[in-house]
């Protein structure tokens, strides 16, 4: 993975000289510009005039691209991430195909004429999550993660100027799900204010779990190359963006800014995190799986309903095709080529209205004929979050457990925090757009 800005070209035009647009995206400017509005638009205070804050937080994402991308021994550690990650996945296929045998990835006891027939998403793609997040309750407990957590909230402390609890909230998120990173902080959620609660729920929402990107990355290496590196950068990008846009919907009031950030995440031994972590994981894994399940067969149903009235019509309509419709001006503000936005604002739409997970196969099926390799790459950030509905649903029962006292705040927040979650991720990809 390696981000190297474009140039600009000036090129001559009847004697005057211009910028050529196809060198420097200025869509992305522009989305970069719409997404800050939007924001502002939705916030609770409009006389407020955010721009240091704004310029703080593209300050601090240049940073995070510029440092993935030249200085070597983050580069080599996200190398060394990537292989990790490649274990992880040929370890979770010597468990599979003992348990399952060749429909887990064994050998085949016949003539395969077919390989990809043989890939079989719940038996062989699935249980990565077990093993990833058997391995993070490890090194939770170990120790090793706990540190790299810590030293993320330290920085964003410094960096967006919020309270050490929040901080620690929003750091989690770039490792652990959007139900799992409140639990390190869930001492001081009742005593959050409106806006950190916010801030809370925009970065879970604007960030994907550790659990599943070794199945993303799996999932996108064939179209995207380094895309376990795109999705930890994503993840670190998406945050900053995420704790700005939710500072702008709902400015500090002052109430609270808790430093004093405790954990009640703790396991007894070694053996107690891989036990536990194993027994999250078939939760998560059991729940990714009967959504995937129950939402195709949804949409199945809905295509046919709509297909119904398309043929009165005598037009072709899908939810992919209206989803192409509603998203494309947010595909073409981000940067995706006006030739490609329907295909791009149809994956965007899947992924706010269905979940990511679909959307990445979808666009893991696309061809250079359908989508670029820089629309692929922008799309990767852009639905890099957990930002769609169903886990908003998921959000607020978890968080609602949480912090009953809360749950009034929660349920009006979570609106809220849908779009700053979409408007997040869609930043990061706009700004990675300008990079490619």
């Amino acid at each position: 993975m390696c981000f190297v800005p474009k140039a600009a070209k000036w090129i001559y035009v009847e004697g005057v000289v211009v910028l050529s647009d196809a060198d420097l995206p200025l869509q992305g400017l522009l989305g970069v510009i719409a997404i800050f509005g939007l924001a502002w638009i939705w916030s609770e205070d409009r006389r407020q005039r955010p721009f240091r804050l704004i310029a703080s937080t593209l300050a601090l994402q240049a940073l995070i691209l510029l440092s993935v991308t030249f200085i070597p021994f983050i580069k080599t550690g996200l190398f060394a991430i990537s292989s990790f990650v490649r274990l992880i996945q040929d370890a979770t296929l010597q468990g599979t195909s003992f348990v399952f045998g060749y429909l887990g990835g064994g050998p085949a006891p016949f003539e395969v004429s077919d390989a990809n027939a043989m890939l079989i998403l719940g038996i062989q793609t699935l249980p990565i999550i077990l093993v990833t997040s058997a391995l993070a309750a490890i090194l939770w407990h170990l120790g090793i993660l706990r540190w790299i957590v810590n030293g993320l909230s330290w920085a964003l402390k410094k960096a967006t100027r919020i309270g050490g609890a929040t901080s620690l909230g929003a750091a989690g998120n770039i490792f652990m799900g959007m139900i799992e990173a409140p639990i390190l902080i869930r001492p001081y959620l009742e005593s959050l204010s409106r806006g950190e609660l916010l801030i809370i729920m925009t970065t879970g929402l604007a960030t994907v779990a550790g659990t599943v990107l070794a199945i993303y990355a799996a999932i996108l290496e064939p179209v995207i190359p380094g895309a376990l590196g795109h999705i930890l950068t994503a993840s670190l990008l998406s945050v900053p963006g995420a704790i700005a846009i939710a500072k702008i919907m709902i400015p500090d009031d002052g109430q609270t800014q808790i430093d004093g950030a405790g954990t009640t995440l703790q396991y007894r031994s070694v053996i107690d995190a891989f036990a536990k972590g194993t027994q999250d994981g078939v939760i998560i894994m059991v729940n990714v799986g009967a959504t995937l399940i129950t939402i195709l067969a949804l949409v199945y149903i809905v295509d046919q309903g709509l297909g119904l009235i398309g043929n009165g019509l005598g037009i072709g309509l899908s939810l992919e095709i209206i989803f192409g419709w509603i998203f494309s001006p947010l595909a073409w503000a981000i940067g995706i080529p006006w030739s490609e936005v329907s295909e791009a604002g149809a994956l965007i739409g899947t992924k706010t209205v269905l979940n990511e997970f679909i959307a990445y196969l979808n666009l893991a099926a696309t061809d250079d004929g359908d989508l670029s390799l820089r629309s692929r790459t922008i799309l990767l950030y852009a639905m890099c979050g957990f930002a769609n509905l169903g886990s908003v649903s998921m959000m607020i029962a978890g968080l609602s457990v949480m912090a009953p006292a809360r749950r009034d705040d929660i349920i009006a927040l979570a609106p809220r925090s849908l779009i700053g979650g979409l408007m997040a991720t869609c930043l990061s990809g706009a700004l990675v757009g300008l990079t490619l």
